[in-house]
Parts: structure tokens; C-alpha cells; sequence
């Protein structure tokens, strides 16, 4: 295997991974005004003095108590969403690295959805620590509502940025890559922002099930499966624009229908298995149907990085970094990479089982 294949398999490996932990941290955002209160029980009490604390929020009369703020689908992520982030800074650092002039094609090209992500990502992780800080139900409604957006926002914009590669992004006569509004809002790129959106839901519905109480779980359960049904439906919207001339447009025709094919059955398996309350396959299903995104864009316009609308584009070739730089990028990959997967392997154990009286409220 050459060094140009192994960066852009630890490429793809990184945002594959972000979108599958990052997923599930969107959904449950996204789903926390739904899923937040149906088992939020007395916690784990640190001590005589925070269960006094605890009596005098929830008999002040402002409806914002501790007990009133834990929210079931948001306990469900808080050991792991600030950690899922480092697989986005990971992935950023190898194309940065790595791949150095797909890097400042793809981020000047899609600068307004990279814009949109990093202010979601930012108003999400700020509004879920904050809205325990609240005072008064109107400041709790604020912040949940900024919870909720900053899970839609993001999981929205990535689904287009995966509708505009997998059509191909404009690219003007000095070579440059650009996106418009007409880009942005078309048809298929949209109907990929609102499968992804419903995909990452259900991805967070599946989670949420896993992690929580039996009575919270049930209500899980039964949205993601609606969730997932609803995925595969725009999914199935976007298979018909492309095959009308207006959706995807690959290099490698039956690698992309064996892995669309392979993201259906996954869809299908996590709806089944939520439908059993088979938690533990239901989101191994969803894990597989919010990476195979990333293989379909990587394998389907193989050897484009990032394709042009017109035909063409930027190749493996043009885009990665010389021989010379991949050797001393090695230490990067052999160091960090292993530290990533035993930090997000001790986290997973850590806190393992589901929350709710087993552990703490942690915003």
C-alpha cells in the first residue's frame, strides 16, 4: 500500500468516525425537547447539601430546578460529545497535512457550510452547558431552543457538503472552486441535508435507547424507527434526481450502488432491530449507515477528491502532499491516531450502562 493510499484511508477513517460519534451527539441534541423528560428522576445526591439545594431549586417556583433542567437524551452524550469532537480537529489536521491543496480548494469552495458547521458546533456545545445555568423558564426555553439548533444546523449543512461532492461543486474558469445559493439550495443538495438531518435523528434516537432508563428507551425506540423510515425515504428522493441527471454524479457506478445498496440495508436493520428493542444492534445498524457516506463520496469519485459539476476536478494526485512530507506526517498518524482510539475506548467503558440513578446529571 502506497503512502498516498494509507493518508487517504486514515482520511477517511477520521470524518467516517466524527460522523458516527458527532452523529449521535447532532440526534440527540435535536431530539432533547422530546426525549429529555420522561425519566428524569431524583439524581445521585453528592451530599445532605446538594439535596438541600436540590429541595430549595424545585420549590422556588421558577420550574428550572436541577431536577427540572436534566434532560434524559442530553445526560445520554454528556460523557462524550466534547471528546467526539477531537475526530473533526484529527480529520482537519490530515488534510491539512496531508492533503494541502484539496485543503484550500474544499474550505474556500464550501467556506459558507463550513462557516454554518463550526457556528453550530459552537452554539450547541456552549448552549447545552449553559441552559443548567438558566434562570427562569423563558432563559430554559432559550437555551434548549439553541440546544436543538445547534444539532440541526450542523447535521443540515454536512448532508449538503456530501449532496455537493457527491454532484460535484462549480468550478470558475481560473480553476477555483465556488458554491452559490443555486447550489446550496438545489434540489438534490437539499434532499441530502434533510436525509442526513434524519439520519443522524434516528443515529441519535438509537443512542439515546442504548443509553437510557427502560421508560425513555421505549419513546427512543419508537422515534428513531420513524426517523430511519423517514431517512431512507429522502434517500430514496435522492436516488430518483440522480437517476433523472440531477443528483450524484460517480466515477465508479457499481462500487456507488453496492455501497448505497449496503446504507439501505443498514437503515433497514436499524429500524428492525429499534422495532425488537435490540438497542445494542440497532446502533451498530446506524453506526454503518452514517459512515458508508463517507466510503460512497470516497470510492464512488475514486480518483477525485473533489469533483467538478462540469467534469474533472481535483485528483489524489493533485491534492496530496510529496513523499518527503508523508514520511514525517508517519509520526502523527502512528502517535495520535492509537491515543484517539484509547481515550474514546476508555471514555465508552468509563461510563458504560445506561444513565439515569447509575450516574450524575452533568450540566
Amino acid at each position: 500500500m502506497s503512502l498516498e493510499t494509507l493518508w487517504l484511508a486514515l482520511l477517511g477513517l477520521l470524518l467516517a468516525g466524527y460522523f458516527v460519534l458527532g452523529g449521535y451527539d447532532y440526534g440527540a441534541q435535536m431530539l432533547s425537547p422530546f426525549l429529555g423528560s420522561a425519566d428524569a428522576g431524583p439524581r445521585p445526591a453528592a451530599g445532605p447539601a446538594a439535596g438541600a439545594r436540590a429541595g430549595a431549586g424545585s420549590g422556588s417556583g421558577t420550574g428550572t430546578g436541577p431536577d427540572d433542567r436534566r434532560n434524559a437524551a442530553l445526560d445520554a452524550i454528556a460523557p462524550f460529545f466534547l471528546g467526539n469532537e477531537v475526530w473533526l480537529v484529527a480529520f482537519a489536521g490530515v488534510m491539512f497535512g496531508a492533503f494541502p491543496h484539496l485543503e484550500g480548494s474544499l474550505l474556500s469552495g464550501l467556506y459558507p457550510l463550513i462557516v454554518a458547521i463550526l457556528a453550530g458546533l459552537v452554539l450547541g456545545n456552549a448552549a447545552i452547558q449553559l441552559r443548567g445555568r438558566s434562570r427562569g423558564p423563558r432563559a430554559a426555553r432559550v437555551w434548549n431552543a439553541l440546544v436543538v439548533l445547534g444539532g440541526a444546523l450542523p447535521a443540515v449543512c454536512w448532508g449538503i457538503v456530501v449532496g455537493l461532492l457527491l454532484h460535484g461543486v462549480p468550478r470558475r474558469a481560473d480553476g477555483s472552486f465556488h458554491v452559490g445559493a443555486g447550489e446550496v439550495f438545489g434540489p438534490f443538495a437539499l434532499t441530502c441535508g434533510v436525509a442526513t438531518a434524519l439520519l443522524f435523528a434516528g443515529h441519535g434516537a438509537a443512542f439515546v435507547a442504548l443509553r437510557s432508563e427502560p421508560a425513555t428507551a421505549v419513546a427512543a425506540r419508537r422515534t428513531g424507527a420513524t426517523l430511519l423510515a423517514a431517512a431512507g425515504a429522502a434517500g430514496a428522493l435522492a436516488l430518483l434526481l440522480s437517476l433523472f441527471g440531477a443528483g450524484a454524479s460517480m466515477t465508479r457506478t457499481g462500487t456507488s450502488v453496492v455501497l448505497f445498496a449496503l446504507i439501505v440495508a443498514a437503515l433497514a436493520a436499524g429500524w428492525w432491530y429499534l422495532g425488537r428493542g435490540r438497542d445494542t444492534l440497532a446502533f451498530t445498524a446506524t453506526c454503518l449507515a452514517t459512515a458508508l457516506p463517507v466510503l460512497l463520496i470516497g470510492a464512488g469519485q475514486y480518483p477525485y477528491l473533489l469533483s467538478a459539476s462540469a467534469g474533472g476536478g481535483i485528483t489524489v494526485d493533485d491534492a496530496v502532499a510529496d513523499g518527503a512530507t508523508l514520511k514525517v506526517l508517519i509520526g502523527f498518524g502512528v502517535v495520535v491516531v492509537p491515543l484517539i482510539l484509547l481515550y474514546q475506548g476508555w471514555s465508552w467503558w468509563a461510563f458504560r450502562g445506561r444513565t439515569g440513578r447509575r450516574h450524575p446529571s452533568y450540566f
